[in-house]
């Protein structure tokens, strides 16, 4: 049950986001003897494909992870992943400890930080600050935004320096015209 106040709407819509229902690695143990450890790391891939990864979420916010612990051993410390959002809308309104760098590759919008409104455009790099509430937004109602975003995650997750919080969900239903919109791989 929900509390007093709380929009019941987003705890449903929590249930649906898979990253917080399975468990995951943040931190893997890196132990044995320093040589094996070492060769180990050393023989790791160098590239990683993006389009082997599926994107998830929908129906106007789609994500997929590239670099994190689960899916590499050669970096601990952070992060990248490819996040899209439909044409005409916006994703969740968030806030974590770690910073963030985001490299816009499409599209054009504007982001809040914490009130302020910062202005961006394919090929703009935008800087989300240590425990700033954000939120991204597409003003194109006919192309998809497309980020590429890097973060140190792992590592404030490691020291335990934890925060990481929706303030409001992305909508549930597509903007008109853009119901079936799902993002080029």
């Amino acid at each position: 049950m929900a509390e007093e106040g709380t929009d019941t709407s987003a705890v449903v819509d929590k249930e649906k986001w898979e990253r917080w229902q399975k468990k995951r690695v943040f931190v893997r143990e890196v132990s044995g003897k320093y040589a094996e450890a070492f060769r180990e790391l050393l023989e790791q891939p160098r590239v990683y494909k993006s389009k082997e990864k599926p994107f998830k979420g929908g129906p106007v916010k789609f994500g997929k992870n590239v670099i994190n612990p689960q899916a590499t051993n050669i970096t601990q410390a952070i992060e990248s992943h490819i996040d899209v959002i439909a044409p005409g809308s916006h994703g969740q309104r968030h806030g974590h400890m770690n910073s963030a760098v985001f490299y816009i590759l499409e599209g054009k919008g504007y982001d809040v930080h914490d009130g302020e409104r910062y202005d961006w455009k394919a090929g703009d790099a935008c800087i989300v600050e240590n425990g700033c509430v954000h939120q991204h937004f597409n003003t194109d109602q006919n192309r998809p935004a497309r980020f590429l975003i890097f973060k140190a995650k792992p590592l404030f997750l490691f020291f335990n320096i934890l925060f990481q919080k929706v303030v409001e969900y992305p909508p549930t239903e597509p903007p008109p015209g853009w119901e079936n919109f799902k993002p080029e791989e």
